[in-house]
């Protein structure tokens, strides 16, 4: 498990760091609507700044979701099969469909940040001609980082198929529909116990 939450806890560092672009991304866009419909003076970098901190959001947060198995998953059946049948699923598709397309992302990427970085690539799209080859060396390293966390998942998986539980996850959040069922299994319970003096 020290190598599983090893590689969670790096996980769960980055998409804590990247985080920090929805704040960076509200206030930047706060800022445009207020020169731009208040002064009537709209700036020229607001939207690449915008799209640079949604992508990186994006793509560096991935590794977080799944080290916090909150990516969207049509479960309707798969919740009701045993752990052990879930895990043997699980390791197969990992295979199957999330390794390829993360290690596409990884060798791809690699050669789209190297490229933009030989030639200093800056936005086209805006009449400040920001420099965007920075932002695009985050699409390898969001492959990279969800690669590490995919062979977490895996091993995972295997000691889920051993013993037929599975292992623990570093929590980071919970959602507020999980807080409030507790908090109301602890009540009733709470309930019960005067009731029953």
């Amino acid at each position: 498990m020290k190598f599983v939450h090893a590689i969670e806890g790096l996980s769960l560092w980055v998409g804590r760091a990247f985080g920090w672009c929805i704040l960076i991304l509200t206030l930047s866009v706060s800022y445009e609507v207020f020169v731009r419909y208040v002064l009537n003076s709209p700036t020229v970098w607001a939207f690449d700044m915008m799209i640079q901190m949604y992508g990186a959001l994006f793509l560096m947060c991935g590794a977080y979701a799944l080290a916090q198995d909150t990516h969207v998953r049509a479960d309707v059946l798969y919740r009701l099969f045993p752990v052990k049948v879930q895990a043997s699923l699980d390791f197969v598709l990992y295979f199957l469909f999330f390794f390829p397309g993360v290690l596409a992302l990884a060798w791809y990427g690699w050669e789209i940040a190297s490229d933009s970085w030989r030639y200093k690539e800056v936005s086209f799209n805006s009449p400040a001609s920001i420099q965007i080859y920075f932002f695009k060396s985050l699409i390898p390293i969001a492959g990279f980082l969800l690669a590490f966390q995919g062979v977490a998942e895996l091993v995972r998986c295997v000691m889920a198929f051993r013993t037929g539980v599975w292992p623990e996850r570093l929590v980071d959040v919970r959602e507020t529909e999980d807080i409030l069922s507790d908090a109301d299994l602890e009540t009733i319970s709470s309930f019960a116990r005067d009731n029953n003096k």
